[in-house]
């Protein structure tokens, strides 16, 4: 506290300087003690102000001509006041639920009757670190290397980062002795040569000024033998599933097959069975004679009819090869509306006898 009584005026000034430090979310109470309450109660001025800079500062809280102003600063209004009967000489500030930003230099000044009195104060505000996010990099297999990180994404600094492993009743143990800890990154530490040692529950611990916070990670060192023996398990599994999938697939395909054909088979043109063969049976002689004799008194038209039935049987003779009905059936009745010409020596060859009709038929018949 320095106080200053200047000989050319009637003013006294009163100066105190103080340092608090406090942690984030908390609240504090600046000090700002004044005697020129009771000089002149309708001139008493009350002035808070916070410098955030060499060249900025706002006004955090006043009480000027008998009114009360806390709201001149957005960000903190409502979490400021006087702490006491400020008329009596007590101008204290108190802020509530400490931000970062409300760190920085304060300033309270009192004024009443030509006389000033102030006091400077210097206000830090700390956090402590937020809760850190602990992972893991690299296989929890035997033999090889696995890293433990750990960092918070706030906090004041300097944070500290401490790693230590819990027991079954959660005491925090040493390290394994193949661990190493990266210096220039605390929160890093690397487990070399993983055994079954190396398995249990690992915790990071960070701390700073303002408190600690910390997160935990479990590590699990499995045989490599083991691993191979869960990824061939999980082989068979999806084998065996693929071969399931090709079966009903196939068996899809084969019903479908199967409906697709009985469907299409009324749809189908079905040939006819072929046609017989036709055969010419060779008369004997007794036949020959008698049919001779009938011949001479059967009619012209008769004749005319016979000769056409030898030359339809001389044609089936003569095509050994079998045709479809209705061809066959187009062919035959073409032939009987355009009979061919009967080759004579076949016909004396094959035993049949010429009978001579009138002429005016010309045709000749095969008995």
């Amino acid at each position: 506290l320095a106080c200053v009584f200047p000989a050319s005026c009637s003013v006294w000034v009163c100066e105190a300087q103080t340092e608090f430090k406090r942690v984030a979310e908390e609240n504090v109470t600046l000090p700002c003690h004044h005697r020129l309450g009771l000089l002149e109660q309708g001139s008493l001025d009350i002035e808070w102000l916070l410098h955030v800079s060499e060249t900025v500062q706002k006004a955090v809280i006043t009480y000027s001509g008998g009114r009360v102003y806390d709201d001149l600063n957005e960000e903190q209004k409502g979490r400021v006041s006087f702490t006491s009967n400020f008329l009596a000489g007590d101008a204290s500030l108190q802020i509530i639920s400490l931000q970062s930003s409300d760190a920085g230099k304060y300033i309270c000044k009192v004024k009443n009757a030509g006389q000033y009195e102030w006091a400077r104060i210097t206000l830090k505000v700390v956090e402590k670190p937020s809760k850190p996010k602990c992972w893991l990099e690299g296989e929890m297999l035997e033999g090889k290397e696995l890293s433990l990180q750990c960092r918070s994404a706030s906090g004041t600094v300097p944070i500290s980062y401490r790693w230590q492993r819990l027991n079954e009743e959660d005491r925090a143990e040493h390290l394994p002795p193949n661990s190493r800890v990266n210096i220039s990154n605390p929160g890093q530490v690397l487990l070399k040569n993983l055994t079954q040692m190396s398995t249990g529950l690992y915790q990071c611990v960070a701390t700073n000024e303002a408190g600690q916070e910390s997160c935990a990670v479990q590590v699990t060192v499995q045989h490599a033998q083991n691993i191979g023996m869960i990824a061939g398990a999980a082989c068979g599994v999806v084998v065996g599933l693929s071969l399931l999938l090709l079966v009903v697939r196939l068996t899809i395909r084969r019903k479908e097959k199967k409906r697709y054909e009985e469907e299409e088979a009324p749809n189908e043109i079905r040939e006819d069975a072929e046609a017989p063969k036709a055969h010419l049976v060779k008369p004997s002689s007794s036949s020959s004679g008698s049919r001779s004799s009938r011949s001479g008194s059967s009619s012209t038209r008769s004749t005319a009819n016979s000769a056409s039935r030898s030359q339809r049987t001389l044609s089936t003779e003569a095509t050994p090869h079998l045709t479809p009905p209705q061809y066959s059936q187009r062919e035959m009745e073409g032939k009987e509306m355009e009979p061919k010409k009967v080759d004579y020596n076949n016909l004396m060859k094959m035993g049949a006898t010429l009978v001579m009709v009138p002429a005016q038929s010309r045709a000749f018949q095969t008995v």
